[in-house]
C-alpha cells in the first residue's frame, strides 16, 4: 500500500521559513517523479514544485520561485520543500504527490499524479 505522509506545516510570520517533508513508501520512490500542489481556502488546488525522479530537475510554479526549494534523498525516501520568504498569500494546505514516469506526464499536471498525501496546512501571517 502506497502511503505519502506530509509534516512540517504550522504557523509562521511573514517572511519567516518552513520545511516541509514528504516521507513514501509502498512504492519504488526513486521510479517516481514528486510534487507539491497547494489549495487555499476557496481556490482551486495548484501547482507548487516537483521534482525529478534523480533530481537532477526542478520546477517551480512562478509564485514561488527563488523562494522555495525543492529536493530529495531516495535513501530515505523523503522530499523536503524549504520555503523562505513566506507571504500571507501562501498559506494553504499542501500536499505531496507522486508521478510514474510515462510518455505524455506532465509534472505540473495535478491530474498526471499518482499517489497523494492528505496534506499539511500552512498558514502564514501577517
Amino acid at each position: 500500500q502506497v502511503q505519502l505522509v506530509e509534516s512540517g506545516g504550522g504557523l509562521a510570520q511573514a517572511g519567516g521559513s518552513l520545511r516541509l517533508s514528504c516521507a513514501a513508501s509502498g512504492l519504488t520512490f526513486s521510479s517516481y517523479a514528486m510534487g507539491w500542489f497547494r489549495q487555499a481556502p476557496g481556490k482551486e488546488r495548484e501547482f507548487v514544485a516537483a521534482i525529478s525522479y534523480h533530481g537532477d530537475n526542478t520546477y517551480y510554479a512562478d509564485p514561488v520561485k527563488g523562494r522555495f526549494t525543492l529536493s530529495r534523498d531516495n535513501a530515505e525516501n523523503t522530499v523536503y520543500l524549504q520555503m523562505n520568504s513566506l507571504k500571507p498569500e501562501d498559506t494553504a494546505v499542501y500536499s505531496c504527490a507522486a508521478l510514474r514516469l510515462r510518455v505524455g506526464v506532465q509534472v505540473q499536471s495535478q491530474n498526471d499524479y499518482d499517489y497523494w498525501g492528505q496534506g499539511t496546512q500552512v498558514t502564514v501571517s501577517s
